[in-house]
């Protein structure tokens, strides 16, 4: 039988990989979505990269947290240890990305949607959209990839808060 300790170290390493994968997967499918100006084409993929998020992110964004504070614990590292305190601020950045990024995707599909659907082409406020959230996507696949490398250094510093 598996200690907790190890059920939680693959708990939270899961999670940092669909956190990781899904972010890269949607990034891609969209950007390739959106290359081909096809209104239809990205109201399908965009349609389908919410409910990405919604399933995938959202559970590992919450399960995160709880399996990374319940490791902490268990570890005996205080939240203000210096690469803890660091993964926590970066997952705080990431978020502050990653909450309008899916308010985007939702308004991305909805354009693409009603583009689709009048024949028409995609609305300037599609483009302005696309760019923001083309923006928000570096600082949160950064941050993802930093926490993912504070987590596994652990490197020795302080940060005084």
């Amino acid at each position: 039988m598996m200690e907790l300790a190890t059920v939680l170290k693959l708990l939270h390493v899961l999670g940092a990989t669909v956190l990781l994968g899904t972010g890269a997967g949607i990034a891609f499918f969209m950007v390739m979505a959106n290359r081909t100006h096809d209104a239809r084409a990205i109201a399908h993929v965009a349609g389908t990269v919410v409910i990405a998020d919604f399933v995938f992110t959202a559970s590992a964004v919450l399960l995160q947290p709880v399996t990374g504070w319940l490791l902490a614990q268990s570890s005996g590292y205080p939240l203000t240890e210096g690469w803890l305190g660091l993964s926590l601020a970066l997952y705080l950045l990431v978020g502050v990305c990653w909450l309008p990024v899916v308010w985007i995707q939702i308004q991305l599909r909805d354009l693409a949607r009603a583009a689709a659907e009048g024949h028409a082409p995609l609305p300037d406020r599609y483009h302005r959209l696309y760019r923001l959230w083309f923006c928000l996507g570096f600082p949160a696949f950064a941050g993802v990839i930093a926490i993912i490398w504070l987590m596994l250094a652990k490197p020795s510093f302080t940060i005084d808060f």
